[in-house]
């Protein structure tokens, strides 16, 4: 990869910021469309969290496949072709006629956002090489995923009140287009010195994994608990699990590196980025509804009102680099796992008619933690893993994330259908007091595990993680000299 001067690398980082945001904004950015959707296209809740969860499963299961991919075959190559699929899904989504067609494009979507942002941290770990630019980096990175997720529901609520929902899917087509003209121009091409193997039975697994278990949480509360189709799909996610753990790790080149996890630090990343994105996944699914169904605020006004939580973030998500960078990731962690418990604990006890002083001291406090949180899961899950395989430990990470976004609307929203007694309007509000539960359960797991996972106990397995994976890999990268 040939050396770019200052100016050329952080072009190179804003070019794969703009894939990022439009990836991670399509993750909120639907939300807060949903009543529209419910409407227009007679959608029932489990149709609703399929909207979502169709996008955030399918990025999930390929985004490790997809920075593995971008390490052998090209990241540029890799990058411009999941630009494409992603613009061409967006549009797709704009004119779905139902519900179904509609589910389907946003799978379409995935395809392409797989490789994106996984194949981008590659990009820029391997185009910034000195550590503290880079960390640098990583940080404007990580903020921007922040930023994006908590702008979503602002940006979507102004283009639902003024165009009608169709159009938060038209905004990805000019960013993507102009991403894809600006990579052909300014971004170099570059591959792994030892790329992974393919590995389709890993790939597989994790899919049917994924799949599987989201479909038994999603339609477990129509179908019933121990009805034999939903007890099937559990019981071929448990399957898939212990298969993946036993092929995986008697792969030499395995789709999912196990060694990884010996890692303290870095399996307390995977856990934050699942719990924390969780979290505000399942934060915005209920307040999207709550606002709207129940409060009967328009889009924009529903948006307006999660603005304080918006401005937090962008305010805090840079802010969150710079502390990883003067004193670690455990306080950054700890400040983000608390704030955003205490901030949701208020809503276990919501009612229709709460003041909108204490709705907003909430979104505040929550922003506040979620701001925080991104970065140094990040830069822990990067840090100290080899430059030629970032491509595969950026795809880890932003797996988690995707996973954590999965199951926050998929085990929140069915845990509020199960509650439903009645019209949403009428009984949404009680029904969701347990889901407010489970989005504050995860906030405390965030703030366990950022405590546990960043200590000295936890440092010294990072090492020896890292000890055990380097000498694996040397053999054949003085091979290929």
């Amino acid at each position: 990869m040939p050396e770019l001067d200052r100016r050329g690398r952080l072009l190179v980082l804003a070019i794969c910021c703009m894939s990022l945001l439009i990836v991670s904004l399509d993750n909120t950015i639907v939300n807060i469309a949903l009543p529209s959707i419910r409407r227009d296209l007679h959608a029932s809740m489990s149709g609703l969290q399929w909207t979502i969860d169709a996008y955030t499963l399918v990025l999930a299961s390929l985004l490790i496949l997809g920075g593995s991919t971008g390490d052998r075959v090209g990241r540029r190559r890799t990058f411009q072709t999941g630009l494409v699929v992603f613009t061409i899904g967006s549009l797709l989504c704009s004119v779905a006629p139902s519900l179904g067609w509609l589910v389907a494009f946003r799978m379409v979507q995935a395809v392409g956002g797989s490789m994106l942002n996984p194949v981008a941290m590659s990009i820029i770990t391997n185009t910034f090489t000195e550590p503290r630019e880079r960390a640098r980096a990583i940080g404007v990175w990580g903020g921007v995923v922040g930023v994006s997720m908590a702008l979503g529901p602002v940006v979507g609520g102004t283009l639902v009140a003024a165009l009608g929902w169709r159009s938060i899917f038209w905004i990805n087509i000019p960013v993507g287009l102009a991403a894809l003209l600006l990579t052909a121009r300014f971004v170099p091409e570059s591959r792994a010195a030892h790329p992974r193997r393919v590995d389709p039975v890993g790939q597989v697994l994790v899919l049917t994994l994924l799949a599987s278990l989201t479909y038994a949480i999603i339609e477990g509360p129509a179908a019933g608990w121990s009805s034999p189709r939903i007890i099937a799909f559990f019981a071929l996610a448990a399957a898939a699990f212990v298969a993946l753990l036993g092929y995986e790790s008697r792969r030499r080149e395995p789709l999912l590196d196990l060694r990884f996890f010996r890692s303290a630090p870095f399996s307390g990343a995977t856990v934050i980025a699942v719990s924390g994105f969780g979290a505000m996944s399942g934060f915005l699914f209920l307040n999207t509804l709550y606002l709207q169904e129940v409060r009967g605020l328009s889009a924009l006004h529903a948006g307006l009102y999660t603005l304080p939580m918006a401005v937090m973030t962008a305010v805090f998500a840079p802010l969150s680099g710079r502390l990883v960078a003067a004193r670690g990731p455990r306080l950054p962690l700890v400040l983000a796992g608390a704030a955003m418990t205490v901030s949701i604990l208020p809503f276990t006890r919501l009612t229709a008619d709460v003041p909108v002083g204490w709705l907003m001291a909430g979104y505040v406090v929550f922003g506040f933690g979620f701001g925080l949180l991104n970065v140094p899961i990040t830069n822990t899950a990067v840090s100290g893993m080899p430059r030629s395989q970032a491509g595969v430990a950026a795809a880890i990470a932003s797996t988690s994330r995707q996973v954590g976004q999965s199951l926050g609307v998929a085990v929140i929203g069915s845990a509020v259908t199960a509650g439903l007694g009645g019209p949403m309007a009428a009984h949404f509000t009680q029904a969701s007091h347990v889901g407010w539960w489970i989005v504050a359960g995860c906030g405390l797991t965030v703030l366990a595990f950022g405590t546990l996972t960043t200590g000295r106990w936890a440092r010294r397995t990072a090492e020896e993680a890292a000890a055990r994976i380097a000498p694996a890999r040397t053999p054949a990268q003085v091979g290929a000299r």
